[in-house]
């Protein structure tokens, strides 16, 4: 039986609570990247206890990507999906986020596709959350290079285009 990756997320994100945070998220998760939802989350496919699989949603930490359908959305998708579909992903997990979603690190193939999506110019580093100064200098490389997003000459970020409402 495959468990909801919104049930498992809300199931962590309950056991974190109850334990008044203290319940330890697994340090590494790995699973198999069976979806690409945008430039930011994905899907992972985890084996679970007795060799249950578990589909989990991952929200890669420190960047924020473009909506769906927001200007340079689907071209984001695609780059994540490019580096990650299909793989075996190793996810540093950092924390769970208000929609149940494991936050962390991901890298697939041995490249961190968080920092590898603020390098193509497919996502903004996330400064609200404190990325690594990896992510900020990897996108005022992108910016001025005008690469991906940053060809656009004024473009939204994704937590004001969210904002506005023109998210859903």
């Amino acid at each position: 039986m495959i468990t909801s990756s919104f049930g498992a997320g809300i199931m962590l994100a309950m056991a974190l609570v109850a334990s008044g945070g203290s319940a330890a998220l697994p340090q590494t998760i790995v699973g198999r990247v069976v979806g690409v939802t945008d430039g930011d989350t994905l899907t992972v496919l985890q084996s679970g206890v007795g060799g249950a699989p578990i589909e989990r949603q991952i929200r890669l930490a420190g960047i924020d990507a473009p909506e769906r359908h927001q200007p340079f959305g689907r071209q984001a998708r695609q780059t994540l999906s490019g580096l990650c579909y299909g793989q075996t992903a190793q996810i540093n997990t950092e924390s769970v986020d208000r929609y149940g979603r494991v936050v962390g690190e991901v890298q697939c193939g041995g490249v961190s596709a968080n920092l590898a999506m603020v390098q193509s110019g497919m996502a903004w580093a996330y400064v609200r959350y404190q990325p690594p100064a990896a992510y900020i200098q990897a996108e005022q490389k992108a910016r001025a290079a005008r690469i991906g997003l940053w060809s656009d000459p004024h473009p939204i970020p994704p937590w004001e285009w969210r904002r506005s409402g023109r998210a859903f």
